[in-house]
């Protein structure tokens, strides 16, 4: 019986995947128009397994040599004679897999590696490939994975620089030389530079200038997630309704591979019996938010890596935080470091030239964190574990009176006669602290995200997920009933996108004349609390 997997490639005949033909048809062509091109992607963002059915998918027109760079170690890139020996034992190895070499470049990748005086160098491994694409019937396609462990060194500039030459020679003097390269890593080769001579400090150019770009989409679509749940259905029939749960899954991930595998392999692997009395029940929104919950408490090396990023940037973390618990815009700058390393990891994205976090279970990661980090944290820790008790009534969250209480603690907090102080309250403070006095009361049963309300800095709407129900609090700046009538019509949109009937509004308002507290108001068939701050 299949399994969902999470480490290393995916197997068709072993693991429940998503479909990737039409992703490898969209690379083909880039093969077929003899492209030199790089699959840069995130960690765990099924680079491998996507490099696997291509190589095999290709195979059928041209023959494949595809190699990884893992496990060469620094010494094989310590000089291009040792990389060549590393790389022709790479080769040779694929002969194990199936690779039939002509035997006079057989003998001559023997050759180099038995070398112990008058190395092989880098221009003599290039006439072997050089002969070797001569004699093939079939043009042939260079896939190398992990090149990340190589791009710290010289060498493998060089290496890069020999392609970039032959690839000109092919297309201005017909040169026969590969069709196609394909480096794969989650560093962007193209934008390494090499020296043109070790002694200028200054001149640069990059030896893979010559690469396509590549914009194919490598996230698991909607559609492409049902693929997979269907097929699980029909080995397991558990009654799930697939396309609800793709949706709501590709909600939670983005389509990020590894989260999106992840949250199937704890549903189909870890919640019978032990949450769920059976997989009818664990194949459900109330499984699929379970997961989410662990998975943004567990540790992996996905998380490590992201978090590990967080507290290298001291000044992008300090934005991020602002960003997130504040509702503060943060420009997208494309030439900024920070910014680029966090994209090229996979944690944060373009959208519409600022930044947002890739994902939602990444966000919900962030919050953690950041609640954790807050200033306020001791304080309103405090405050809400005193009352907790009193907020969990028969399993189910007393939101009016989580709200009182938080209500209640900001009177000692807020200064209404300091101006400067009020504005920097509601600005800066307010919702922070809502949302660290929030955390401890549902940690460990319950989770909440952010919905994205980059149009609007001045709302945050917060969704609670807890014991199964899901309750809305939309958290915003008071700028008056028009505007809060506004905010009660956007809510009230939200809680029939979701069937829901009750809601929350918690307003941090500048106006004196404000009274503090909750109060409910009934709009057609809806109940709202709103809170004023």
């Amino acid at each position: 019986m299949k399994k969902f997997n999470t480490t290393a490639v995916c197997i068709p005949s072993k693991h429940y995947m998503v479909d990737l033909s039409g992703r490898v048809k969209e690379i083909k062509k880039l093969v077929d128009d003899g492209k030199y091109f790089c699959i840069n992607r995130a960690r765990q963002y099924g680079k491998t397994t996507t490099i696997s059915s291509l190589a095999t998918f290709l195979s059928a027109e041209y023959l494949v040599v595809s190699i990884s760079f893992e496990g060469i170690g620094n010494e094989g890139f310590k000089s291009e004679q040792a990389f060549v020996k590393a790389f022709c034992r790479k080769i040779k190895r694929e002969c194990r897999n199936g690779l039939v070499l002509p035997d006079d470049i057989r003998g001559q990748l023997d050759d180099y590696i038995a070398r112990k005086e008058e190395k092989a160098q880098l221009d003599e491994l290039f006439d072997t490939l050089l002969d070797w694409c001569s004699k093939e019937d079939k043009k042939i396609v260079l896939i190398i994975d992990e090149v990340d462990s190589a791009t710290d060194n010289q060498v493998f500039l060089d290496f890069l620089g020999q392609l970039r030459d032959n690839y000109i020679s092919r297309d201005t003097k017909g040169t026969k030389t590969f069709q196609s390269v394909i480096l794969a890593g989650v560093t962007d080769v193209k934008h390494l530079k090499a020296k043109i001579r070790p002694e200028d400090a200054h001149k640069e150019n990059s030896p893979w200038n010559i690469a396509a770009d590549f914009d194919i989409d490598m996230s698991l679509s909607e559609p492409g997630i049902k693929g997979m749940l269907d097929e699980y259905e029909a080995d397991h029939h558990t009654g799930m309704d697939t396309a609800i749960i793709a949706k709501q899954i590709r909600a939670y991930t983005n389509g990020y591979p590894y989260l999106v595998s992840r949250i199937c392999q704890l549903i189909d692997e870890q919640f019978v019996s032990v949450i769920f009395p059976s997989l009818t029940e664990a194949w459900t929104a109330e499984g699929v938010e379970q997961a989410v919950k662990t998975i943004i408490t567990e540790k992996n090396t996905l998380f490590d890596s992201l978090m590990g990023k967080i507290r290298e940037y001291e000044r992008l973390r300090e934005q991020l935080g602002y960003m997130l618990l504040r509702g503060e815009t943060l420009e997208y700058l494309p030439d900024n470091k920070e910014q680029e390393q966090l994209m090229m990891y996979g944690f944060i994205v373009n959208d519409h030239n600022t930044v947002a976090v890739a994902n939602r279970i990444f966000e919900m990661r962030l919050y953690r964190y950041f609640v954790g980090e807050s200033r306020f944290s001791q304080e309103m820790r405090k405050e809400a574990i005193k009352d907790k008790p009193e907020f969990i009534k028969g399993g189910e969250l007393d939101v009016p009176l989580i709200m009182e209480r938080f209500i209640a603690s900001q009177k000692i907090v807020r200064n209404m006669m300091d101006e400067k102080a009020e504005e920097k309250y509601i600005e800066e403070e307010g919702r922070e602290r809502f949302l660290t006095y929030l955390s401890p009361i549902i940690n460990g049963v319950g989770t909440y995200s952010v919905e994205d309300r980059s149009a609007d800095s001045m709302r945050m709407d917060v969704v609670i997920h807890y014991n199964g129900k899901r309750y809305i609090i939309e958290m915003k700046i008071w700028h008056g009933e028009r505007y809060n009538q506004r905010g009660e019509k956007q809510i009230i949109e939200y809680l029939n996108r979701f069937g829901l009937i009750t809601g929350y509004m918690l307003s941090f308002s500048f106006n004196k004349n404000k009274e503090p507290g909750v109060k409910r108001v009934h709009i057609g068939d809806k109940l709202l609390y709103e809170g004023i701050v």
